[in-house]
């Protein structure tokens, strides 16, 4: 397919879960690819699948979004070239456990990914097509963004960034062509657990979605023109139910549950 009737996406995080089912979902709906993650191996192996599977162009920037030299870089490749018609910011890492036992380098570099380079990408990425009057950010979040999340503290309140963020921007942007979303999944299939400290044994097997489906939920609703995207029947009328709980009694409730995996 000729490069103009491609269209073109950056996925962050690109190397694995959520990010590698959204980089293989936008490869088959013809879109060529510009590919982040840390990992160049992973990148490269995938690139080239992805080349081979569907005929689509891609490129891969190996960066670490914290560090600052690596975010500008990716920052610049947004906003010059070949316009991007979507921006998913995937990247991201979490922590577990009681705040105070964490450690502090470690929520800090949680902060840096999950909400500094998420805000300097975004920003980059609607500077870029405003102009152009359309284009479309999905800032991947969490179901631990709706409310204070006791033992994922840093973690759940680097998500209430992001939802926050993403639905002032959506008002701002009413009109203009350009839109955002916000994902929030719940317990995903990804190494994501792993990284974080959590023990998938402790989360039922019903609570599972896949990256997939995440993907495929995340796609639909930016098709529709829905801001929020909450994947997963449960985790709807979760999401609507916590809205009807009083703060102090959500935080209580889920600091109960998370306490017994945490609490030491």
């Amino acid at each position: 397919m000729p490069e103009r009737d491609r269209r073109l996406a950056l996925v962050t995080g690109a190397s694995s879960g959520i990010g590698e089912a959204f980089a293989r979902q936008l490869a088959r709906d013809a879109h060529d690819l510009v590919l982040v993650a840390r990992s160049s191996d992973a990148l490269e192996s995938l690139a080239e699948e992805l080349r081979s599977e569907s005929g689509a162009a891609v490129e891969c920037l190996t960066a670490d979004l914290t560090a600052d030299a690596d975010l500008r870089r990716v920052e610049e490749r947004v906003r010059s070239g070949r316009a991007f018609d979507l921006v998913v910011n995937n990247a991201g890492v979490g922590t577990a456990g009681a705040f105070a036992e964490q450690d502090v380098e470690r929520e800090e570099q949680q902060i840096r990914l999950n909400v500094i380079a998420l805000t300097r990408l975004t920003h980059a990425a609607v500077a870029s097509m405003l102009p152009r009057g359309r284009g479309a950010v999905i800032n991947v979040s969490s179901l631990a963004g709706i409310g204070p999340y006791p033992f994922t503290a840093t973690y759940g309140a680097t998500k209430a960034f992001v939802n926050s963020l993403t639905e002032a921007l959506a008002e701002e942007l009413r009109g203009t062509g350009v839109r955002v979303q916000a994902l929030c999944p719940g317990f995903t299939r990804t190494r994501f657990q792993e990284r974080a400290g959590v023990d998938p044994a402790t989360v039922p097997s019903f609570a599972w979605l896949t990256p997939e489906s995440v993907v495929e939920a995340s796609l639909a609703s930016l098709a529709r023109g829905e801001l929020v995207c909450v994947p997963g029947v449960g985790y709807k009328l979760l999401a609507a139910a916590s809205g009807a709980v009083p703060r102090s009694a959500f935080r209580r409730l889920v600091g109960a549950v998370q306490g017994r995996r945490y609490r030491r």
